[in-house]
């Protein structure tokens, strides 16, 4: 990580230059002055150009030679060819950080790319902070510094919680910012990181987390160049008690291949990287518009208790639309009924029925104090862990009936559980002065109910999460060091062998006749399964026949095996062949692991077979989670159902593919080296009876070690 003192020289400047300073309507430089005059920036200015000799009422230097030593910031408003010369004069005069607008560098060719290499070792050696290149610069609404071009006016949080933006793209930062402020929040800082030749996101994250005026941290990232350093932040974040909430595009990107396994075509790039960043207490949004939902709640609702809602409406027909909204989001709701929920039941007519979501129908009109009442009775429900108003707002007389009866519950509340206002009829003309009422009780206000329950599914979601760390106790594999590359099937299995993973009983066998005898001694039937580190998929070639039942049948199928190797493909050459009992039929699962260079490892775990890869029914499972945690994330599969126990069938041993999991594990922690690991299928038998791995490969790099 950078410096936290340095990053403060670029953050929170007392001496800016500018470099391509101009008067020019529309220039960067221009721009960039514009702001700091505006918000009253209170330190020294320098602006650079060699064509003027004032601008404003300022001396304008000809060059950033002539700077004196020391500045805080360099803002470069000048095309890229200038930019190079600009950072090494700036080393030169020692200022303490650049920001490059600029863009044509990594992005723009080699080149580009060279020139941003060369933006990087400067930084390195020198100790600049260099933001950008290819960026709109950065924003301070605390100190009131806005070193950007796009026209910012300052707006201090004033003792309000505050989010902090990080952005690569400068473009969805000012979107971003635009949408908070228009929302009367606080903005602390708002970065744009652009090209991150010598700074990124991971830096700035980390400087925001000890910043006492950041309260939330709002991120919109493409791609993470240093997984593990952002890991290490988040964390330091949630033990700071302040939340990340992060737009990450992506979803729809191609899995990184994999010269072997299911799990590397299944664990790709997006999905790895979810699941450790969820891991680490970070909430994903999936849109712009949720981004700023969430970030709303959370900082304004600061206490989130529980993920069980309860729903205040005045509608049956809104009623029935949050109970199928609810179902498909999963999003929870406390039951509450006329026996259990005494308190609400006093609050309300006798006619009205205590249900979840709650219809007051249209009395509120009239009795005002209903929703004072019901509101407190569900505010010191212990079941109830936030609560929506789905409100009808009307007109002007409507909402000054009903807002100020709202508010009165809040009274001493200070914000112990969340309420969020969801109007059903967006556009209605509720006055401006209630929304900044309700505001400023810390009640987000969202124009339409299905954005607040799709914000709240996400924190809900965070709440119910148990992020102590459970690792197992690492555990290394005797003899993992001889193998290299793909490791085959009969190899794999009898180095796993020793760590507890259950497989048939079987044997290897280079000849026919060594089959026959390994057959004979297992007992029949057997399954044949052909043996090399190039034949990955067996099945796909040929390369398995099950059920042998006596040596003429072995001895034959021996014949018949290589015969449909060789016509699948005559490179190969088998190193034999696996001969196994055959076992009981069961439910076919998938176990795989994944040690990432960047993000570290992940257990993928689900319904497998040869459909695996069609049906992708997994779930990726970090290993840092309990035995209870993993059978947790299984019963999240799809067709979870079916380890229940589906139409008569018997529950299966959940537990025992758990414990499977947190073995393979405790691997992972231990051995880097081991790149994939594909158990395929792995045969999950009824409650009591366990877990057997059918198959097994394995992919090994010398080099990771």
């Amino acid at each position: 990580m950078l410096d936290h003192t340095k990053i403060a020289r670029l953050l929170r400047p007392k001496s800016v230059a500018v470099v391509g300073a101009s008067d020019k309507p529309g220039a960067l430089g221009a721009s960039v002055l514009g702001n700091l005059d505006r918000n009253g920036f209170a330190g020294a200015v320098y602006p650079i150009n060699p064509n003027r000799e004032t601008i404003g009422a300022r001396a304008c230097l000809p060059s950033v030679d002539a700077l004196p030593e020391g500045v805080d910031v360099a803002v470069l408003a000048i095309p890229r060819a200038g930019v190079l010369d600009a950072v090494k004069g700036l080393a030169a005069r020692k200022a303490g950080a650049a920001i490059i607008f600029s863009a044509g560098f990594a992005e723009g060719g080699p080149e580009g790319l060279a020139e941003q290499a060369e933006l990087t070792r400067i930084a390195a050696e020198t100790g600049m902070v260099i933001e950008g290149p290819n960026c709109l610069g950065m924003v301070n609404h605390v100190d009131g510094v806005p070193l950007t071009f796009v026209e910012t006016e300052i707006v201090a949080p004033a003792g309000r919680r505050a989010i902090g933006v990080v952005s690569q793209s400068g473009a969805m930062a000012a979107v971003l910012c635009t949408t908070l402020l228009a929302r009367e929040m606080a903005v602390s800082f708002s970065v744009s990181t652009g090209n991150e030749a010598a700074s990124g996101v991971e830096d700035y994250v980390d400087w925001l987390v000890d910043e006492p005026n950041t309260h939330v941290i709002a991120m919109i990232v493409e791609q993470f160049r240093q997984p593990r350093r952002f890991l290490a932040a988040a964390k330091r974040a949630r033990e700071a008690g302040k939340q990340i909430v992060l737009l990450h595009p992506g979803t729809s990107s191609a899995a990184r291949e994999s010269a072997a396994t299911h799990t590397g075509a299944m664990a790709g790039d997006y999905k790895l990287m979810r699941a450790k960043v969820e891991r680490a207490g970070v909430v994903f949004a999936e849109t712009l518009e949720e981004l700023g939902d969430i970030a709303e709640i959370l900082v304004r609702c600061p206490k989130l208790v529980k993920p069980e809602l309860a729903v205040l409406g005045e509608s049956g027909a809104f009623k029935a639309l949050t109970l199928d909204l609810a179902e498909a989001l999963d999003l929870p709701l406390a039951e509450l009924d006329d026996d259990n929920a005494p308190a609400l039941r006093a609050a309300l007519p006798p006619f009205v029925p205590v249900s979840n979501p709650l219809d007051i129908t249209a009395q509120g009109l009239s009795q005002p104090e209903i929703y004072t009442r019901t509101l407190t009775a569900l505010f010191d429900d212990a079941r109830v862990g936030g609560i929506v108003a789905g409100i009808i707002q009307g007109d002007p007389v409507t909402s000054q009936i009903k807002v100020p009866a709202i508010l009165a519950a809040l009274e001493g509340l200070d914000g112990a559980k969340p309420l969020v206002f969801a109007g059903l009829d967006e556009g209605a003309g509720i006055p401006a002065h209630h929304i900044a009422a309700l505001r400023a009780a810390g009640v987000p206000w969202f124009p339409s109910t299905e954005r607040a329950f799709r914000a709240l599914t996400r924190l809900g979601k965070l709440a119910s999460r148990d992020l102590t760390d459970a690792s197992p106790e690492p555990t290394a594999v005797p003899g993992l060091a001889d193998v290299l590359g793909v490791v085959p099937e009969y190899r794999s299995k009898a180095l796993l062998a020793p760590l507890g993973i259950a497989f048939p009983a079987g044997r290897f066998a280079a000849s026919a006749d060594e089959a026959a005898q390994a057959a004979e001694a297992l007992g029949f039937p057997v399954a044949m399964k052909a043996q090399a580190a190039a034949l990955g998929h067996k099945s796909d070639a040929g390369g398995v026949i099950l059920n042998l039942a006596d040596v003429q049948s072995v001895r034959a199928a021996w014949d018949r095996m290589h015969a449909n190797v060789a016509a699948y493909d005559a490179s190969i050459a088998l190193d034999g062949v696996l001969i196994e009992a055959m076992g009981q039929r069961g439910m076919e699962m998938i176990v795989g692991a994944r040690n990432d260079p960047e993000w570290g490892p992940v257990v993928l775990a689900g319904f497998g077979g040869v459909t695996a890869e069609i049906l992708q029914d997994v779930r990726l499972i970090t290993p840092d989670l309990s035995e209870d945690a993993v059978v947790a994330e299984l019963m999240q599969l799809k067709s979870a159902a079916l380890l229940r126990g589906y139409r008569g069938s018997p529950a299966l041993d959940v537990a025992a593919l758990a414990r499977m999991i947190r073995q393979i594990s405790a691997v992972l922690l231990i051995e880097p080296s081991l790149v994939e690991l594909d158990l395929n299928p792995v045969i999950l038998h009824p409650e009591g009876e366990g877990v057997v791995a059918l198959d097994a490969l394995m992919l090994v790099d010398g080099g990771a070690a």
